[in-house]
């Protein structure tokens, strides 16, 4: 049994009630029916892109080269937000479908139903029946739930709908009190970077409230920021922020993606790092509360792949929307996606609407977030135009040409998985790479060489790779430098995998005992390896970069590839014993020594 809500709205664009699907749901709350009974739509405006809160109202614009029209879905916001109503977009400008509707209000749930052809062969991929999220989303209302209706790779899946499952929109605004935040605007020379997982910093702190652990206010409580500030560290580099949704492998599992390398939106934060049902001005405030102690914030973003997956995966947002524009397709074959990433998509910055959309969020973030600069995953993905690397490709001169993205601190993964992939050296200014050739090269040399030059005469790898690069011992993706020193083989069987995935080689050493070991001997020489490789780090020309939780000898027992592990192994643990103590002792006085001698050179410069 279902009752519709009857909306008796007429327009001069006609009738914009389409309740051809209704029939599965049960009525939405009266009370939203009452709310729309009193407004209107009319044709909007093209711009800006997403949902935009305006005088009496909500303008939605959304881009689709390809489509033939577009419903907006406007959802109850009681806890199972389903369907209240869905009304045809009347206004199409160029490629911008958009509509304003009267009576709208912050915080309303909304998604996209794209009408257009499925002609896989061609690269077009609509799915009417398949409710998407919009790309400019500011946040996210509703998480998605894994369900079969959310794919739609053939005929019987095509058939299903998926509004009770999909990700939804939520309207926000930007307001928000930031007071006198002033950007520390750190120079380069002065630069310690702390890479850090928003939620495992704090989850198991003692001292961070427990309703803030794992969260952005855990991040900018004030037991985490007296850490960071200890020790003396001054930019703190968020793994990915964004929205995420983990693969179904994960799922029937029982795993996520953790890291969040796997993005849904590149607007709307992670849900699931908020304390608050407002991830939106939770975030801002841990933003505030980072630059009041004088600490940068740099996120890590993800612009080579989204969560879609290959074609075989789920149709959430991008590939319901334009398939085709969104995502590079093989030149004489189409209908098959380009996977320079791994994942089974790559994002096509080639295309105009792509930059236009990547450049968007990065403004959105410095403008609307406050963040102080960017980490660009996979970044040789931006280079491609539309498939050979190229250093002058439109999207690499559309971040050098923007006057306020080019003076952000801008740091890229100089590679990915495609044809001349590896890109170490040849990003130009303002991009700082990462050195992953001084990572293997100090292992080696404390790990193998145990401190000396080799035979043969190589490179003192302090002094090697530019002196402008971030340099590394140990990141998020490889062993944690306490198990560097304790471990020579992974052990990944926790990601069910079968130990097969995760970076080789290692270069690591276990100092004569795989894993945990109470021998007071071995735990000596771990110790003095660790102390070791990070003097040699802080020793180093370039910009330092610190794994977080190093400091506190955090261990993932050997897992060199946690990017689904939320849970101990992925956790800080600061339960910390008298050799973990004095190690955090002598990284806080090596990284002071650092900053100690840069402001001398500085003062008599």
């Amino acid at each position: 049994m279902w009752q519709a809500c009857v909306l008796p709205w007429q327009t001069t664009t006609g009738s914009i009630l389409s309740l051809g699907w209704a029939a599965t749901y049960i009525s939405p709350p009266l009370s939203i029916c009452r709310l729309l009974t009193s407004v209107n739509i009319s044709q909007g405006n093209p711009s800006p892109l997403g949902s935009t809160l305006s005088g009496n109202g909500v303008n939605f614009a959304v881009y689709s080269e390809h489509a033939v029209g577009v419903e907006v879905v406007l959802f109850s916001d009681e806890p199972d937000a389903r369907p209240a109503a869905s009304m045809d977009l009347p206004g199409h400008s160029g490629n911008v479908w958009h509509g304003f509707i009267e009576g709208l209000a912050r915080g309303q749930l909304y998604g996209y139903r794209v009408h257009g052809p499925f002609e896989p062969e061609n690269g077009h991929r609509f799915a009417p029946n398949k409710v998407l999220l919009d790309p400019y989303a500011r946040a996210i209302g509703r998480v998605a739930v894994w369900n079969e209706s959310l794919l739609a790779h053939d005929e019987a899946h095509l058939e299903l709908d998926s509004a009770g499952f999909a990700p939804l929109g939520r309207v926000e605004d930007a307001s928000f009190d930031w007071g006198a935040d002033r950007q520390p605007n750190i120079p380069w020379n002065d630069t310690i970077i702390y890479e850090t997982h928003v939620r495992g910093i704090s989850y198991r702190y003692p001292d961070v409230p427990s309703e803030q652990r794992g969260t952005y206010a855990g991040l900018a409580s004030e037991p985490i920021v007296v850490h960071l500030k200890s020790l003396g560290i001054t930019t703190v580099e968020l793994l990915p922020v964004n929205a995420k949704f983990s693969e179904k492998r994960l799922a029937d599992a029982g795993l996520t993606n953790y890291w969040g390398y796997s993005p849904l939106s590149y607007f709307a934060p992670e849900p699931s790092y908020a304390a608050t049902d407002d991830p939106v001005s939770e975030f801002k405030s841990m933003v505030k509360a980072l630059h009041q102690a004088g600490l940068e914030v740099i996120i890590d973003v993800v612009f080579n792949h989204t969560t879609e997956g290959d074609m075989l995966g789920p149709t959430l947002s991008f590939r319901g929307i334009d398939n085709h524009t969104y995502y590079k397709t093989k030149p004489a074959r189409p209908g098959e996606l380009v996977d320079y990433t791994g994942t089974g998509n790559t994002l096509d910055a080639s295309h105009p609407q792509v930059r236009q959309l990547i450049l968007d969020s990065l403004r959105y973030w410095t403008d609307e977030m406050h963040v102080d600069g960017f980490r660009f995953d996979l970044a040789t993905v931006l280079a491609r135009d539309p498939h050979e690397v190229n250093m002058q490709a439109p999207m690499i001169r559309a971040i050098q040409d923007d006057s306020v993205l080019s003076e952000k601190k801008l740091i890229v993964e100089p590679w990915d998985l495609g044809p001349d992939g590896y890109q170490v050296g040849s990003f130009p200014e303002p991009f700082r790479e990462w050195d992953g050739e001084f990572r293997d090269g100090i292992r080696r040399f404390w790990t193998i060489n145990k401190g000396s030059t080799t035979p043969s005469g190589s490179l003192d790898p302090l002094n090697s790779g530019p002196s402008t690069a971030i340099k590394f011992v140990t990141a998020h993706d490889g062993f944690t430098l306490q198990d560097l020193v304790s471990y020579e083989q992974k052990h990944n069987l926790a990601n069910l995998e079968n130990n097969r995935d995760g970076h080789e080689p290692n270069y690591s050493s276990n100092q004569g005992v795989e894993g945990p070991t109470q021998d007071d001997i071995v735990l000596d020489r771990r110790d003095e390896l660790k102390r070791n490789l990070m003097k040699s780090l802080l020793s180093t020309p370039g910009v330092p970069m610190i794994l977080g939780g190093d400091e506190i000898s955090r261990t993932q027992r050997g897992n060199n590839n946690a990017y689904c592990q939320d849970n101990p192994i992925g956790w800080y643990d600061w339960n910390l014993d008298d050799r973990k103590r004095v190690f955090l002792e002598y990284c806080r006085r090596i990284i002071h020594d650092r900053r100690a001698a840069n402001s001398k050179s500085s003062a008599e410069n």
